[in-house]
């Protein structure tokens, strides 16, 4: 933290907590949905560090579990385990909730003193730079990232009066509602990028690339006219295998730092696999579901939850790896469909509205291996399909060089608003002649 102004204090987070942390409540799934509303580890995620109330999912509970769990205005939740070691100690704040709100299992509750902290204050103290580096240094990780509560209280804090802070948490709500602004704008831009981005795909496989070709009726409606000589067929006729895997037995407790990776639904996206997150498994819970190790030139389909439709292609130089029940595999006939082409095709408008179409999950949309297999599109000769995919590489080129430099901006804007955080909560830049604006 380094030197922060001489009227400032310092001191533990316990002493300000009118409370001792505690952790939220457990429920089984199927109490979800309706009941009280509940705060869930992914909701403290937040932009602006504030729980967004509206979001919230709903859980059945007695009238003890609700008074036990409850959380009020000016309550905080700390992520205390997380799969990621960057996720662990994530804050954000309960701010006038319009009804009863409780938490969950995953989360610790604290509760500060209101008239010794300002609860906006604190939450932007605790999301800083110097606060996340410490928490995360100080979590234990095997198979997930902990952090005891005896660490969360321990953390050393820097407070100026209570007028100060409100000075402070204003100013940064202003700051931060601008970058984020910007942030957005950069956001919708890359959702530009990338529609026309699938608009060039989708309109290269199934009109090709001569405008003045002969067509004919593909037989399909919403597909409608197709070159000549193509033919309409379905993903089962050019494929060897359609299949997926399954969690180890004993879910995320058999993860491991490393060994034979598991690629998942959040490892799945339509422009290549990310690998952040990509965790690990035994040789033991490998031997378990062998069928499903990926190869080369493997598409990969996510065939459940809000994802669904996110395809990759595995690249031709490749560590081992499965996947789990999330994620399809279709392994390309090599002498019927170039890999590259399939998924371009799963990449194409065409393939997400049937995709969407076909989604026959209750609570949870899902796709089984026929409904797959029998998505259908049209199919060039092979030397057509190369054609294309050159075409399509160098018309997304430019594309892919702005969705880049946009991404760079958003990152430089992130660490930017990180850094005004981290300096105005700890006194490294002086904000109290910060005027609020009837504007602001």
């Amino acid at each position: 933290m380094g030197q922060v102004p001489e009227h400032w204090g310092i001191l533990a987070l316990r002493r300000v907590l009118i409370e001792p942390l505690s952790n939220g409540l457990f429920k089984k799934r199927e109490y979800w949905g309706t009941g009280v509303k509940i705060v869930n580890v992914f909701d403290a995620y937040v932009k602006s560090d504030v729980v967004d109330e509206t979001s919230l999912d709903r859980v059945i509970c007695d009238d003890s579990e609700i008074e036990k769990y409850l959380v009020q205005h000016g309550d905080f939740v700390f992520v205390r385990s997380s799969l990621k070691l960057e996720g662990i100690g994530k804050v954000a704040s309960i701010l006038k909730p319009s009804e009863e709100i409780i938490f969950e299992c995953h989360l610790v509750r604290g509760r500060p003193d209101t008239n010794k902290v300002d609860p906006k204050f604190l939450c932007y103290f605790l999301n800083s730079s110097y606060s996340r580096q410490l928490l995360i240094s100080s979590s234990n990780q095997v198979t997930m990232a902990t952090i005891d509560q005896e660490k969360i209280k321990s953390l050393v804090i820097a407070i100026p009066k209570i007028s100060e802070q409100i000075t402070i948490a204003r100013f940064l709500d202003y700051k931060t509602a601008q970058i984020d602004a910007l942030i957005a704008n950069k956001e919708l831009l890359l959702k530009k990028l990338a529609q026309k981005r699938t608009a060039i795909i989708s309109h290269a496989v199934t009109k090709g690339l001569d405008p003045s070709a002969p067509m004919k009726d593909s037989g399909v409606p919403w597909l409608g006219e197709i070159p000549n000589n193509w033919d309409s067929k379905r993903i089962k006729f050019v494929v060897s295998y359609i299949g997926s895997g399954k969690t180890p037995r004993g879910g995320t407790e058999v993860y491991i730092s490393e060994g034979i990776m598991l690629l998942r639904s959040q490892n799945i996206y339509d422009d290549g696999l990310r690998l952040d997150d990509a965790v690990f498994i035994t040789d033991e819970a490998d031997m378990q579901q062998s069928s499903s190790r990926v190869k080369p030139f493997d598409v990969l389909l996510n065939i459940t939850g809000a994802s669904i439709g996110r395809t990759s292609i595995v690249p031709e130089i490749f560590h081992n790896a499965n996947v789990n029940q999330h994620v399809c595999i279709m392994r390309p006939n090599k002498r019927l469909i170039n890999p590259e082409y399939l998924h371009l095709l799963m990449c194409s408008q065409q393939a997400k509205d049937q995709i969407i179409a076909q989604e026959n999950g209750t609570s949870r949309e899902g796709l089984n291996f026929y409904q797959v297999g029998n998505l259908i599109f049209a199919f060039p000769s092979i030397t057509n399909q190369n054609q294309i995919i050159l075409y399509i590489k160098n018309s997304t080129a430019r594309l892919d060089a702005m969705k880049n430099k946009v991404i760079m901006a958003i990152k430089k804007l992130k660490e930017y608003r990180i850094s005004l955080i981290t300096h105005a909560v700890t006194g490294k830049i002086d904000v109290r002649g910060f005027k609020q604006y009837p504007n602001q």
